[in-house]
């Protein structure tokens, strides 16, 4: 009989293979917010009432119809794989709503239903980004953008966008930094962390330089539908060519159903489906036969009023944080985001954004987001504020601060 090696559980454990990770791991950035999301989790469960103004997730759920619109499709049994591409039916209402929402002609051929607009700013850097192409970005912005980019073998160029051009590209950006490696942009609007959108002028002037010089431009749309003091607009008014990025889950509330689309041009439909049908297979059918209710007149009014609530929101939060010393030197005109600066209100202890919300949370038991995820331009002075929670709520928070800056 051949004997077994004389070994324990702690020395398999020990001879384990350590597996080399990919280069690409180190080369995104992990998320500072999660520490806030993770300190603020702590405090709860010790017992504090802990206001959460960090997470960009609506309130809001899904709508009634929405809601049954699933649980009939579960109960008919229609949860089977779809088209890569997604149900016709979804593309065709999809398109249905870019002409009574917006007054835009789009093909429903060209639209890729995806699951989550991350699957759909994946599916686009597949695509469109190879190895050492540079993909110019404004600073700040989305880190996930910068990373997608990353990924797939890109490198994320960001460039600093201040408050003068309301933190979005314009084309003399385009002009001063297209390089030789350059391929495209990468664009938000409205825009996370800012809440601003580019002007119809700064929208149709940024295409035009990306096009000038065959690029290509992404445009994440995912909070078009939130726009508050002008109808909302899409970079396809100005380039039928731009691929934009849309999603179910801000505007529509439905975050965790995973469900989003693109818009793409006719041509490159083909080479979008099959990286579709080798990465994702195809968005969830559930989700896809339950956003087809979000069409329906009841749901519009219902997420219409909900628009006005977040704007509501946005009106009483903006003058309270400029009266308590935070600089917001330019009005966010759609998401639920505020970007501030904190230089008027942080202690010199406290001057850095990550320090300064977590003592915010240890002191008023407030959860606020640093502006470290959000880019290189002067990250340590900014902070960001979600009002993605109810009103009275947010009044609350107000005066916590307010009693916090008041010692």
């Amino acid at each position: 009989m051949t004997s077994m090696p004389d070994t324990t559980p702690d020395q398999h454990r020990t001879a384990a293979r350590v597996h080399q990770l990919a280069q690409r791991v180190d080369a995104i950035a992990p998320f500072h917010v999660m520490e806030v999301v993770k300190a603020a989790g702590a405090l709860a469960r010790a017992g504090a009432d802990v206001i959460s103004m960090s997470v960009g997730e609506p309130d809001f759920t899904a709508p009634e119809r929405v809601a049954q619109a699933a649980i009939e499709a579960i109960r008919a049994g229609v949860t089977q794989y779809t088209d890569a591409l997604g149900l016709p039916a979804l593309r065709e209402a999809i398109a249905a709503h870019y002409a009574s929402a917006f007054g835009i002609a789009v093909d429903p051929r060209r639209i890729v239903v995806t699951a989550g607009a991350s699957a759909g700013l994946l599916l686009a850097c597949a695509a469109l980004v190879g190895d050492g192409d540079e993909v110019l970005m404004p600073d700040p912005c989305y880190p996930c953008n910068r990373h997608f980019v990353t990924a797939f073998g890109g490198a994320p160029v960001l460039v600093p966008a201040g408050a003068e051009q309301r933190y979005q590209l314009t084309a003399d950006d385009i002009a001063r930094r297209w390089g030789t490696r350059t391929r495209g942009v990468i664009v938000a609007s409205p825009s996370n962390p800012t809440g601003t959108a580019m002007s119809a002028d700064q929208m149709q002037q940024m295409l035009a330089a990306v096009r000038a010089r065959g690029g290509f431009a992404v445009v994440d749309e995912i909070y078009q539908g939130l726009s508050y003091d002008h109808a909302p607009q899409s970079a396809l008014q100005f380039d039928p060519d731009a691929i934009t990025v849309n999603s179910f889950s801000k505007y529509f509330n439905m975050t965790g159903w995973r469900l989003g689309w693109l818009v793409v041009p006719e041509a490159l439909v083909p080479a979008f489906e099959k990286l579709a049908q080798n990465l994702f297979i195809c968005p969830s059918a559930i989700a896809q036969h339950a956003a087809l209710a979000c069409f329906h007149p009841e749901s519009i009014a219902i997420y219409e009023s909900r628009r006005r609530e977040f704007k509501r929101r946005r009106d009483y939060l903006v003058p309270q944080l400029r009266a308590l010393g935070f600089d917001v030197p330019v009005m966010p005109d759609g998401a639920f985001y505020v970007y501030a600066d904190i230089g008027g209100v942080a202690h010199e202890q406290h001057a850095d954004s990550a320090a300064f919300c977590m003592e915010v949370l240890r002191q008023s038991a407030v959860a606020i987001v640093p502006g470290a995820d959000f880019g290189f331009a002067a990250p340590l002075r900014h902070v960001r504020f979600s009002y993605a929670t109810a009103l009275p709520r947010i009044e609350q928070a107000v005066e916590r601060l307010r009693t916090l800056f008041a010692r």
